[in-house]
């Protein structure tokens, strides 16, 4: 597995903090720019693959 599937994994399994740091540590950049980064790499996510989004929150249901 690469660096952006491994990130994209956390982003939309909503690991938001540990994708900034695994894009940090693949780009050696800032914390800002990482954030920035982040932020184009969920809204491109968003549009390319929505279902992956859903489907991770659907496995985070819990049946009591």
């Amino acid at each position: 597995m690469d660096a952006w599937q491994s990130i994209d994994y956390l982003i939309v399994q909503g690991r938001h903090v540990l994708a900034v740091k695994a894009i940090r540590q693949a780009k050696l950049c800032s914390l800002q720019r990482a954030f920035d980064i982040f932020a184009e790499r969920c809204e491109l996510l968003r549009r390319t693959r929505p279902d992956a989004f859903e489907a991770a929150v659907k496995s985070a249901d819990v049946d009591e």
